[in-house]
């Protein structure tokens, strides 16, 4: 049971530190690539108010902001998942007899 809650400690850990800011750099992305099409918007990325610059801003915080959010997905996948059970009968190391 140890395992099982380090695991679940794990999951929570990159949820907060991956998972929050991902979703918000997702939203922030899909906000910002949709504002770069509305005509006559004014548009201010670091100081830049060309709408490309805005495409390109959120089209990259959108894809950062996917991988933060797969993050605790693969992370709660891998510490959380159960491992299929070891084989009841041990091995032996005696050669099989030869088929008829």
């Amino acid at each position: 049971m140890e395992k099982r809650t380090g695991g679940l400690i794990a999951t929570i850990v990159t949820v907060l530190l991956c998972g929050c800011p991902g979703l918000f750099a997702a939203c922030f992305g899909a906000i910002a690539a949709i504002a770069s099409f509305v005509p006559d918007a004014e548009i201010d990325m670091f100081g830049n108010n060309d709408p490309t610059t805005a495409l390109v801003t959120g089209g990259a915080a959108f894809c950062l902001g996917v991988i933060f959010i797969i993050i605790p997905v693969v992370v709660g996948f891998v510490t959380l998942r159960r491992k299929p059970a070891a084989a009841s009968q041990p091995i032996s190391d005696e050669p099989l007899p030869p088929a008829l």
